[in-house]
């Protein structure tokens, strides 16, 4: 695609991503109301542990050589959407809230393209789980996060389908959050995840 054409196509990022910020707002106001009376559980919004994990890592001299070197210090992490802390346990889960389109009624099977879904398979990395297990204090049989999956690809026939098997022994740490209620979300947590927590 030339340059023209690419210049008058419409940016589904920008379109995505604010439908996503809408989303993660729905979350935050969800469990905002939900711990407002509780001296137990607070919801934090992009906690700030994670923010320089790769410039901590360690290359050897032969990699450090084979590679480009800024000579300047530039921050090089994750950024993670919430984390909901037990004020007493100090358990943590991490939270990623995935907005993104699907195959429902009306619409062609290429509605449900994008790849949010898979973005978030990044928290099964070896490396990663091991850091957000040592934070979180649940355990090493815990999958310290959960991931939210919201907007149409909660009810889209193949995305659903890949969460269910990827999350295989796992079912409780995906919810497909199907509508804008919050009471189904604040459910899963309340009997799924919060005694995990304690």
């Amino acid at each position: 695609m030339g340059t023209l054409a690419l210049r008058g196509r419409k940016n589904w990022q920008t379109i995505s991503g604010g439908k996503a910020l809408d989303q993660e707002k729905l979350f935050e106001e969800a469990f905002a109301q939900e711990f407002k009376n509780s001296d137990e559980f607070i919801l934090r919004k992009n906690p700030k542990e994670f923010t320089h994990i790769y410039e901590k890592v360690k290359l050897s001299k032969e990699v450090k050589n084979a590679i480009y070197n800024p000579g300047r210090k530039w921050h090089h992490g994750i950024k993670i959407d919430f984390a909901i802390e037990n004020k007493k346990t100090k358990k943590t889960i991490y939270i990623e809230v995935k907005r993104q389109d699907g195959w429902v009624e009306g619409k062609p099977p290429s509605a449900g393209r994008g790849n949010a879904h898979e973005r978030s398979s990044k928290f099964f990395a070896p490396g990663l789980i091991k850091l957000l297990r040592n934070y979180g204090r649940l355990g090493d049989e815990i999958l310290p996060f959960w991931v939210v999956f919201a907007g149409d690809i909660a009810r889209d026939p193949k995305r659903v389908r890949e969460m269910t098997f990827w999350y295989d022994g796992f079912p409780d740490n995906f919810f497909m959050w199907r509508y804008p209620d919050p009471k189904p979300l604040i459910d899963h947590f309340n009997t799924k995840l919060k005694p995990l927590l304690m």
